[in-house]
This record gives structure tokens, sequence and C-alpha cells, in this order.
């Protein structure tokens, strides 16, 4: 058990029998009544995000979500699989226990994977990833980098806007938080 004033970013907690993550957490102390805590709080196994408020001092409980280093093999239509980089032993993950994110890896990649009593809950993605662009419209002589985007098909399927002078063959930068172009790498 934790109580509110130990909330910090990240931390994991159980409630209403499901996993969620502090996202966001903020202590208030108005002028009259009692203090408390709003927290913003991201439900790890469906991914939505939902405010609530703590009493100050409230205990909730410490949901325990192991992290552990997994190399993406391949899709085999039905699952994802992954190999524990620890004991080698292979994992088939569903399409929907990982929903998009696995757009942004390509095979043999190292992923870490947030598990919570032995079962996959999703993965940890990093800040931002390298991939090549497949497919796009070509760019023409006077298209700027600030005059305006046009979707572009990355080698995993992942589709995003770049700037007009971006073309097929190109190895973007992309932020997975924000799912947006960053630069070309």
């Amino acid at each position: 058990m934790i109580s509110t004033s130990e909330f910090r970013t990240g931390v994991t907690i159980e409630m209403d029998g499901s996993v969620y993550q502090i996202v966001d957490f903020q202590h208030v102390k108005p002028g009259k009544g009692a203090a408390f805590v709003r927290a913003k709080l991201k439900n790890v196994e469906t991914g939505a995000v939902q405010e609530t408020t703590f009493r100050a001092g409230e205990k909730v409980n410490r949901a325990h979500v192991e992290r552990r280093i997994m190399q993406y093999l391949y899709d085999t239509g039905d699952f994802y699989t992954f190999m524990d980089n620890e004991n080698y032993e292979q994992m088939n993950v569903s399409h929907d226990t990982l929903g998009d994110d696995i757009k942004f890896l390509k095979g043999n990649e190292n992923v870490t994977m947030l598990m919570y009593n032995e079962k996959v809950m999703g993965v940890e993605l990093p800040f931002y990833v390298e991939l090549t662009v497949s497919d796009t419209a070509p760019g023409y002589r006077g298209d700027t980098a600030t005059g305006g985007s046009k979707p572009a098909t990355m080698e995993t399927g992942l589709v995003i806007n770049v700037p007009f002078f971006i073309n097929v063959g190109d190895k973007l930068r992309i932020d997975t938080r924000t799912r947006e172009y960053l630069d070309r790498a």
C-alpha cells in the first residue's frame, strides 16, 4: 500500500480490479476544506486515461509491474512472437494486447515488455524510433519544410504526416508518444 503523498509519475497502482499508471498528479490544498490529490491515470491494459481524485493521505494498492527486455521476432497473423533475452523462451502476444504500438517495431528489435502476474500488459516504447519511408507522394521542386504535410507509410505500416520534401527511402526519426515526424535520421 502506498499513500497519495508517495505518488510519482510512472508509479503503477491497482484500483477497481485494474492496473493503472500515474501519468500526472497534483496535490491541491483549497482555501476551505480538506486537501486532495488529483491524478491522471492510464489503464495499462486498455490505454484509456481517466482523471481521479483521492483524499490526501488515502492509501491505494501498489501494482508491481515487471519489466522484461524481449526481442520482437515476427508476426504470425494472429500473434506477435517475442523472445525473452535472459532464458530464450518465446512468447506469443495477441494483436489486441499491443494495439498500434507494434507499428513502431521492426523485426529483431529489443523492447521492454510490461508484465503483471505473468501476463503481458503492453510494451514500453523508446521515446523515438527510426523508420524508413516505403510509400509517399513524390516531392516536387518548390516544396518547403514549412509548407504543409502529406501522408507517408513507413516500412512497418505506420502512417504519419511528413513535410513535402520527404521521399521514398528516406530514414526518419518519429516520436512514439505523439506519433509525429521529428526529423531525418
